[in-house]
């Protein structure tokens, strides 16, 4: 593994804790307002409840899971490099479906920047997954 991070691997483990930060506030946020809806004498709110508290739930996993991915990214780990990737594939993959229903095509470049630049060798190489980069020759006399 190289010794020295890449400023690029630096902004993306950014992004993903803002990413995790978001998830887990929006989730506590569902998990408290379902607390509530199930608290309430209305008919049919347990349903709603149930829901609620659902998507709360799988937003906190989101969260935790992105904090994680985070950590793999920060630290170097190989494991994070193919996952990153694997996202940004299904992320480019969803951009361009939402391209086809007119929402933008910020998604569909962002992802396209990530799969570019986690395929550098330097960024490779740092997470395991190619031979470190040549040191550069030595400045002459």
């Amino acid at each position: 593994m190289a010794t020295e991070r890449p400023f690029g691997v630096v902004i993306l483990v950014i992004l993903e804790v803002l990413g995790a930060l978001g998830f887990l506030g929006l989730g506590g946020i569902l998990v408290a307002g379902g607390g509530l809806f199930a608290m309430s004498d209305i008919p049919g709110f347990e349903f709603v409840a149930g829901i609620i508290l659902g998507i709360g739930a799988f937003l906190l996993l989101l969260g935790i899971i992105s904090l994680i991915i985070a950590w793999g990214l920060w630290t170097g780990q190989g494991w994070a490099w193919i996952v990153t990737l694997i996202f940004a594939i299904l992320g480019l993959i969803g951009g361009i479906i939402a391209l086809i229903a007119v929402v933008g095509i910020i998604p569909v470049i962002i992802n396209i920047l990530i799969l570019y630049y986690l395929t550098r060798p330097h960024v490779k190489a740092f997470f395991g997954k190619g031979p470190p980069p040549e040191a550069p020759p030595p400045p002459p006399p």
